[in-house]
């Protein structure tokens, strides 16, 4: 939240304060918000927020900015909206009816959707914080907000390449399966921590870059800043050790002072 923000570029949740919805967005009884006439190329987005004033709020200022918005207000309906896989991005409140935003977050991971995900939430201590990002949240946006930074988020979380959606990562003798969360190299299976599962997916999807540690703790750690910590030198010698047994031709490579590398052995 920014000091000095008027009012109408604000959602704040308090009663009264809602303003009507833009011109160019109709919104039905159904919980659609219609596209604007002449417009096929608006982004789609899933907003999941139980309630109905905040909802609408939200649905009117991004119709207004040229987005198609769909919205769920309850667990079991976000599910199943979700997994039709209709949006190009999802805005999940944490505090749901049916099932919390977390918890539908965590069934979309685990099936294999990477569908870009902002959470919403009223907690905005850096515990919760951090456990809304580890749930598989890509953005974290604390209420009351100005809608300018919602919109922000919206479109840099967009902005982002597509990863694959491969259930199943393979990097030469190396196997990712992202559905059931396991891993192997040829025949020997690897029992790989939740953190070191979610490193060495980050870098079977780019193999042969150079990564940075600072690349790694903002993706695989979501920190924005970078710390002086030897958290990344840590787990990577972890996870080096589980990939590459002493017999087996590395494939995890470190180049000092740069960062590291995985490749397929030669």
């Amino acid at each position: 939240m920014q000091n000095g923000c008027q009012d109408n570029s604000r959602i704040d949740w308090e009663p009264g304060r809602g303003r009507a919805s833009a011109p160019e967005q109709v919104v039905d009884q159904a919980g659609s918000a219609a596209a604007v006439p002449g417009n096929e190329s608006m982004p789609k987005l899933l907003l999941i927020e139980d309630d109905k004033e905040t909802a609408d709020e939200i649905r009117a200022e991004l119709g207004h900015r040229g987005f198609d918005v769909d919205w769920a207000a309850n667990g079991i309906e976000a599910l199943d909206k979700a997994r039709s896989g209709g949006a190009e991005a999802m805005i999940v409140d944490r505090l749901l009816p049916g099932m919390d935003g977390l918890t539908i977050i965590e069934a979309l991971r685990h099936e294999g959707m990477r569908t870009p995900v902002l959470v919403l939430s009223a907690l905005g201590a850096v515990d919760d914080r951090v456990r809304g990002l580890r749930a598989g949240g890509d953005d974290y946006l604390t209420k009351p907000f100005a809608t300018v930074e919602l919109i922000a988020r919206i479109e840099a979380l967009l902005r982002r390449p597509a990863e694959s959606r491969d259930t199943v990562l393979r990097v030469g003798p190396l196997e990712l399966d992202l559905i059931e969360r396991t891993a192997k190299r040829g025949d020997r299976t690897i029992d790989l921590l939740p953190r070191e599962f979610r490193l060495l997916e980050y870098m079977m999807r780019r193999k042969e870059q150079m990564l940075t540690r600072a690349m790694l703790l903002e993706e695989v750690w979501h920190y924005n800043f970078v710390p002086q910590t030897n958290l990344v030198d840590v787990h990577m010698g972890r996870l080096r050790r589980k990939v590459d047994e002493p017999r087996e031709a590395p494939m995890i490579h470190n180049v000092r002072g740069v960062g590291f590398i995985l490749r397929a052995p030669a």
